[in-house]
């Protein structure tokens, strides 16, 4: 049997504050996915007074703020939430394309976790139910990310905190939440 360290983020309240990124495009939407972002992070121990919103003109415009935000260092991470709805034209490729894009972009050139919480849809209804009418919030699991990614980046910089569970060659430890993102 071999030993291996597990590092895996928890949903402990984290250090620092949080930026949130909101598209005014599809208001309709990202209001709802704010309000369930600020409500996990608040049922998660971070207190509203260590969250700054960014409101921006559509999703296209979300990478550019967070990385912004991401490369002042005030901020543990940045969670980006938008919509775009599919609609007759190849108008969604390119933003939906482009956001994503540029959301990893600012994540890996800043080394802050930018969490993707953009909902990408092919119609209102299902973005409607993904900001809380059916399916969840997705801004919540959003905001549940960003949180479980600064603990798990706190467990891997240098004088961090580690976890060391022996578990056999092949098996790993799992936090059996949803990743369904």
């Amino acid at each position: 049997m071999q030993n291996m360290n597990i590092l895996e983020g928890d949903l402990s309240p984290p250090p620092g504050r949080f930026a949130i990124v909101v598209a005014r495009f599809n208001q309709m939407v990202t209001e709802p996915l704010l309000n369930g972002c600020r409500d996990r992070f608040a049922r998660l121990g971070v207190s509203p007074d260590r969250l700054d919103v960014a409101w921006v003109p559509g999703s296209f415009e979300i990478p550019l703020v967070a990385r912004k935000l991401a490369e002042t260092r005030q901020y543990s991470a940045v969670v980006c939430i938008g919509c775009v709805i599919r609609g007759e034209t190849s108008h969604y490729d390119h933003v939906a394309g482009q956001a994503a894009a540029g959301v990893m972009q600012a994540s890996t050139q800043t080394g802050i976790p930018v969490i993707f919480g953009i909902l990408t849809t092919e119609t209102v209804e299902q973005a409607l139910n993904r900001a809380g009418l059916k399916a969840g919030n997705k801004g919540a699991e959003a905001a549940e990310a960003a949180v479980e990614m600064v603990n798990l980046l706190n467990l891997i910089q240098p004088g961090g905190t580690t976890m060391n569970t022996t578990v056999p060659a092949g098996f790993g430890v799992g936090s059996g939440r949803s990743q369904g993102r």
